[in-house]
């Protein structure tokens, strides 16, 4: 897999530093570097691109507020100087954040991740068997034969699995999460909750039991839900 990529820095040496990376990488292909957000805003839609180095404390406009602007299909790699800009970089649902000064390394793994990144997304859904989501600045494997089933609490989802009781925790959409997941082993019952259809064992009162836990069935998704074990019964 080949990506292609695009680098917004207002600093040339770091822009020529990671032009030079992008060069020496061959799964990598640079198809723009711009010395502002400005500038890529406005060239930018008119190419595709897949992976964007951004850097985040920039003039007029910053990383951050650009990132809102970018294609949501494009993924995120932060690049600054300022650590504390960190959490932000997640909020706005960023691949990695890499801390300059930049080593080739560092920028090799985060390129990497991209990679991973988008061969799961290619992969046909009913043939995928795990899927990657960040968890505590890590990306986390998760097996879909062990998750029972996600709740979506505003920006984070908690993904519960057999075996372990506490959940992981991540900072994405319940939208995503529902993208990331194959529908023919997953349904929505609720506008915060996603269930693995397989490891529905218990029913009460039209509400779908995993344990202690007690998850309702919403009227906007019990027409599909009921179809499901009309199927099944």
């Amino acid at each position: 897999m080949k990506l292609k990529c695009a680098i917004v820095d207002d600093e040339p040496l770091a822009l020529g530093l990671l032009e030079s990376y992008v060069e020496k990488t061959p799964f990598l292909e640079l198809t723009g570097k711009y010395s502002s957000a400005v500038q890529a805003m406005k060239e930018l839609p008119e190419k595709q691109t897949d992976l964007l180095f951004l850097d985040i404390q920039m003039p007029e406009l910053n990383g951050l507020e650009f990132s809102k602007m970018v294609d949501s299909r494009t993924r995120i790699i932060f690049t600054t100087a300022f650590e504390q800009y960190a959490l932000d970089g997640y909020k706005v649902n960023a691949l990695d954040y890499l801390l300059k000064p930049i080593s080739y390394t560092d920028f090799l793994q985060a390129a990497n991740k991209a990679v991973r990144w988008f061969e799961l997304l290619n992969q046909p859904h009913d043939e995928i068997t795990s899927i990657f989501v960040k968890s505590d600045y890590k990306l986390v494997q998760i097996e879909l034969d062990n998750i029972l089933y996600v709740e979506g609490l505003k920006d984070y989802v908690k993904i519960y699995e057999e075996g372990n009781q506490r959940p992981i925790l991540s900072l994405m959409s319940m939208k995503a999460m529902e993208e990331l997941l194959p529908a023919s082993r997953f349904m929505c019952v609720h506008r915060s909750y996603i269930v693995q259809k397989s490891k529905i064992r218990i029913i009460d009162r039209g509400r779908i039991i995993f344990g202690k836990t007690s998850i309702p069935v919403s009227e906007s998704y019990k027409a599909a839900f009921q179809e499901y074990l009309d199927r099944r019964s």
